[in-house]
């Protein structure tokens, strides 16, 4: 049984995952004649029969899977509803409840036929975008009021040429707006508009019967959910060597987003990471190869994107990013570079640090341990060394080293945690218990195998908190559900992700098929899948939960809950909960860090929640500057706090700038991790487990 985190396509050990495949960048020339092949025919075939024998679930292929699959293949193609006209829509809708018949007769036509017709459409658009900027840029009027609707996915289909043309001369507008405002002349904006749809459409001319197989099958294999997934040749063998872990890269788990690709997640440790320059929902709109020319990737098929990021250990890529906290129509964009190289398992590794907090007139010091991913060094393992490295081996280490210096509680730090080695969250569970159940697996037949900490005796008995968010996934979320559960810590912070699911590989006569046939369960029988675990004590969540999570992902399974492996016990951090979450809400209103991201969220919601954009370039500019103004307030409001200077504009970062090691934060100045530790000294003090000083 093999247990992967939250990814749901192939992944390209670069330290990149690659999450659902756009497909909104094929490119032109001759596909009328593409058709699917025998074994396309035959892997198809074995897919149904697969999934219909062994996915977790067993949803029946009928009409109703018929139609997700109908509707999710016109959401990959055409997201924005920009290039299919309705008369396509009301051709393809007499198939809509007939893909079930279609896949289990291996008739690939209908998927085939849409596709091609999809190609007709990107290549018509970007012939007519082509036409416009041929006129010139300097001709396109910006001084008009228009608005142009960025929000199109419930957007009605075009009725006729004529909608989608105005639709896309809005669209070309709105680019050359974009360019402009981001500090680009009308010659820069025509070459690289010109090149950029001029390289979509040779891209068009490229595609091959693989590619349209391998998105309509992938289609059908995610309507069961979305870590089922069909891995065309290709992409098999990419995903093995990524799991070999044989090629070196960022350290980033890539998304697309219609014709963007978007970070949604850092390695900890990684390249990217350390970078400090970026963050989670960023997007990738260009990339270079060490000092050679930007390549504008915008419309491309993220496992092009993937094969220009990925390259030699040592070697430098650089990354056009625009940042997330950018307005949607702020096109202003930042260079980062970045060394590839791996993950090392060191820079993994768990860590301590000491924080120091004074609270009600008393000082007290808190062990913390950071846990960035759940890692056992296999090779080492097996081969029987007794000093091979394991999250848990560290852990108790670091723990005994806290204990000497005679810390007041520990927290442990699961922010980011994507996961990793199941046996190292049910062995780390191990030392906060007594003994019993860690993590019950339920199969696709309904039977429960339990797995469980045999030895008696916890090894820490201490006051405990742990920190978790969104990016908390998988293997932590068994580990953060089970100290829940055991009522043996404090869960503080924001939902976690959400993946509570188990994913195997099955080699097929043509790629292979990652399909679902487990769920987690948390030893009280709660699910941990799409809920998460949810905190005692929550914070602001610094990501959009609606974009980033398992409860964001199409036809993600659902929570449920089986018998609990263990009786109810008493939870004695229940009776406290309430004032706990009173004084948070009090110290955490009249703290500048936190004060800081509530406003950061609140703009960011009501940006995102603009469904139009201005063509107007005046307009367009007061908006920019009003969104800056707003951010630089709120950045010196807290720096005013912190007894910094203010800034007279909003820092632009280096793109050489590399952080130093004497840059670290100190856990005191990390709002949420210094909130954490007084949440728990306030809980030792209100149950009386507070030590005198």
């Amino acid at each position: 049984m093999k247990h992967f985190l939250p990814s749901t396509t192939l992944a390209l050990l670069i330290g990149l995952t690659v999450l659902p495949m756009s497909a909104s960048s094929f490119a032109a020339n001759s596909w009328d004649n593409l058709q699917p092949d025998r074994d396309e025919v035959i892997a198809s075939l074995n897919v149904v029969e697969l999934l219909k024998r062994h996915h977790y679930s067993k949803p029946p292929l009928d009409d109703k899977r018929s139609e997700i699959i109908y509707q999710s293949y016109l959401k990959l193609l055409d997201p924005a509803r920009s290039y299919f006209l309705a008369s396509d829509i009301a051709e393809f809708d007499k198939w809509r409840f007939q893909f079930d018949d279609f896949l289990k007769s291996g008739d690939l036509a209908p998927g085939f036929t849409i596709y091609k017709r999809y190609l007709d459409r990107i290549k018509s658009r970007l012939d007519f975008a082509l036409a416009q900027l041929s006129k010139g840029v300097d001709k396109i009027d910006l001084n008009t009021q228009e608005t142009l609707l960025v929000d199109r996915k419930d957007a009605p289909w075009a009725k006729n040429e004529a909608e989608l043309d105005d639709l896309w001369r809005k669209r070309v507008k709105d680019e050359v707006l974009r360019l402009k405002i981001a500090g680009k002349d009308p010659a820069k904006i025509q070459e690289t508009l010109t090149k950029r749809y001029k390289n979509q459409l040779a891209r068009l001319g490229q595609t091959r019967s693989e590619d349209v197989f391998q998105a309509y099958l992938n289609t059908f294999a995610m309507s069961y959910d979305p870590h089922t997934n069909y891995l065309s040749p290709d992409s098999a063998e990419n995903f093995d060597i990524n799991m070999s872990l044989s090629l070196e890269g960022i350290g980033a788990v890539l998304q697309s987003d219609n014709d963007n690709v978007k970070i949604v997640r850092l390695v900890p440790a990684g390249p990217a990471a350390k970078t400090k320059q970026v963050a989670t929902a960023d997007k990738i709109i260009g990339v270079a190869q060490g000092d050679k020319e930007m390549v504008d990737v915008i419309g491309w098929r993220l496992d092009e994107v993937v094969k220009l990021i990925r390259g030699p250990k040592g070697s430098v890529v650089r990354l056009e990013i625009v940042p997330a906290s950018n307005a949607p129509s702020d096109q202003t964009t930042k260079i980062v570079s970045i060394t590839r190289e791996a993950v090392k398992l060191e820079e993994q590794a768990a860590k301590k640090s000491i924080l120091h907090l004074n609270q009600d007139g008393k000082d007290y010091k808190l062990g913390v341990i950071e846990i960035p991913a759940f890692y056992l060094d296999f090779k080492a393992y097996r081969a029987g060394d007794p000093e091979y490295k394991s999250t848990t081996r560290d852990v108790k280490k670091l723990l005994t080293e806290l204990q000497s210096e005679k810390v007041d509680g520990v927290v442990i730090d699961l922010r980011n945690n994507g996961g990793g080695s199941l046996q190292e969250a049910t062995e780390l569970t191990s030392l906060f218990i007594d003994k019993g159940p860690t993590v019950l697996v339920r199969n696709a037949d309904g039977k429960v195998d339990v797995l469980e900490d045999e030895n008696s005796g916890a090894f820490y008995k201490g006051p405990m908190a742990l920190l978790v968010n969104r990016l908390s996934a998988s293997a932590s979320e068994i580990f953060a559900g089970a100290m829940q559960d055991y009522h043996r810590a404090l869960i503080i912070g924001g939902q976690t992700f959400g993946k509570g699911t188990v994913q195997t590989i099955q080699p097929l006569n043509h790629g292979e098929l990652k399909l679902t046939l487990a769920k987690f369960y948390r030893v009280s029988g709660q699910s941990t899948q799409h809920q998460g675990v949810l905190p005692d004590i929550a914070y602001p969540s610094i990501i959009d939960t609606k974009e980033i999570g398992e409860s964001a992902l199409p036809e993600a399974m659902t929570y449920d809950t089986i018998k609990p492996a263990i009786k109810p016990a008493v939870d004695p951090f229940k009776p406290f909960l309430a004032q706990l979450q009173s004084r948070h809400d009090v110290r955490s209103a009249k703290d500048a860090e936190f004060v800081f991201i509530e406003e950061k969220l609140a703009l960011a919601k009501k940006l995102m929640s603009e469904k139009t954009v201005s063509l107007n370039e005046a307009e367009r500019r007061k908006q920019h500057a009003d969104i800056e103004s707003k951010q630089l307030a709120m950045e010196n409001v807290r720096r005013k706090a912190k007894g910094e200077e203010p800034l007279k504009e909003l820092k632009k970062e280096d793109e050489d700038a590399l952080p130093s090691d004497d840059d670290k934060t100190k856990p005191e100045d990390d709002a949420y991790l210094a909130e954490t530790g007084r949440i728990l000294l306030d809980y030792l003090g209100l149950s009386g487990s507070v030590a005198k000083k």
